[in-house]
């Protein structure tokens, strides 16, 4: 483990998946502090808003304790990995098909701020395949998705269904 580093994990985490969570106990064994960073999203469509994300976000990281913690933000990530003070920025990798855009990224966060590493983390190949957005669209078409997140997240995907009234 890394001494006393800040690194900053970002996503719109809707909903937080096992791979998510998979990540952030890889990053937890090569730092000192993870900040789980949730996106107020505001390119994407979110089916939970900012403060359920943040809400299930702290519920599925809990058993790391201070090591840990979940804030929200908005604007430029580099402002809030600055502010923060950040020394490096998890991104997690699933399959080839995300390294381009994440290689990309990855490139334009180094020109916005050269002091941060950007380390890429892969979650264990059984939650590989998990995105947020099959998470949700099996969800919403009434699917099992209890082998994707937690059973917490899982009550909180039941319940947003039901309040859409759909399934």
């Amino acid at each position: 483990m890394t001494a006393d580093v800040i690194a900053v994990y970002p996503g719109t985490f809707d909903p937080m998946t096992l791979g998510h969570e998979d990540v952030v106990r890889r990053a937890t064994q090569l730092f000192s502090h993870v900040i789980v960073a949730v996106a107020a999203g505001h390119h994407k469509k979110a089916l939970f808003s900012l403060q359920e994300r943040i809400d299930m976000a702290r519920e599925v990281v809990k058993p790391y304790g201070d090591r840990v913690v979940v804030e929200s933000f908005s604007g430029l990530l580099r402002d809030f990995v600055v502010a923060r003070g950040g020394k490096a920025m998890v991104r997690g990798l699933r399959a080839v098909t995300d390294f381009d855009y994440e290689f990309q990224l990855a490139g334009m966060n180094r020109s916005l701020m050269p002091e941060v590493e950007t380390v890429f983390l892969t979650p264990s190949d059984k939650y590989q395949f998990i995105s947020s957005t099959f998470v949700r669209e099996i969800a919403m078409l009434g699917g099992e998705v209890d082998k994707f997140v937690s059973p917490y997240v899982q009550q909180q995907l039941a319940a947003k269904v039901a309040s859409l009234g759909r399934s």
